[in-house]
């Protein structure tokens, strides 16, 4: 158990300092940039120091004047190595921060990877081909549903025949109206008299009774003349 526990301490100390390596050596690296950029300062001092005193003793005194110009050209050389270090030193920088950017983004992708699968878990095309399927038999349905619903009349159900006979009603009501105020039968209205053997002939034929009634009745006063 103890040798478990420690393998696993020395696994994750070991992971995490390779973790740290790059970070450990971008910053060991700008601490040496640092140094070599403070150098460069103090030697483009130096340079314009021995510069500045060649030109006061270039015409009266010579020997300090070559001095000058020799420790001029000694700092010269050493600003040189300088920018060539400072340079080095930032590509190896640009290139450090590059590859852990490299790194970090691979680790970020493998990340989302991982998290797509466990979203996607169980889920294939097919399956959401069955479950849109589903939907759109759903959708139909409650379609047809509400076409059901609209069809449906809730007024009171009006019965063409009971029109109809009702009409016929009106019309033979308004037939009689005329027999009555005229004594004949409309002709034009012929076509509307019920058949024979209803109940509307024996009302016919007891108007034509009472006509001949009225018409001997007109006959006896005649006669008593």
């Amino acid at each position: 158990m103890s040798g478990s526990w420690g393998g696993w301490l020395f696994g994750g100390a070991a992971a995490a300092k390779r973790k740290d390596t790059p970070k450990n050596a971008i910053l060991a690296l700008r601490s040496q940039l640092e140094m070599l950029q403070k150098r460069e300062k103090h030697l483009q001092n130096q340079i314009d120091e021995q510069d500045a005193l060649a030109r006061k003793n270039v015409n009266t005194n010579k020997n300090a004047a070559k001095a000058a110009l020799r420790r001029k050209k000694q700092h010269e050389h050493s600003l040189d190595q300088t920018l060539g270090q400072i340079g080095t030193l930032e590509q190896q920088i640009n290139a450090i921060e590059s590859a852990n950017i490299n790194r970090e983004t691979l680790a970020a992708m493998e990340r989302a990877g991982e998290a797509m699968k466990q979203i996607h878990g169980k889920l294939t095309p097919e399956k959401v081909d069955e479950t849109m399927a589903k939907l759109q038999e759903q959708n139909a349905l409650s379609e047809e549903i509400v076409d059901a619903m609209n069809s449906i009349n809730l007024g009171n159900q009006i019965d063409e025949i009971d029109l109809e006979a009702e009409l016929d009603e009106l019309r033979q009501e308004e037939l009689d109206q005329k027999m009555l105020e005229t004594g004949t039968v409309p002709v034009d209205a012929i076509q509307r008299l019920p058949a024979a053997g209803t109940k509307e002939p024996a009302k016919g034929k007891q108007i034509e009774e009472d006509d001949e009634e009225a018409e001997l009745r007109k006959l006896q006063a005649e006669m008593a003349m």
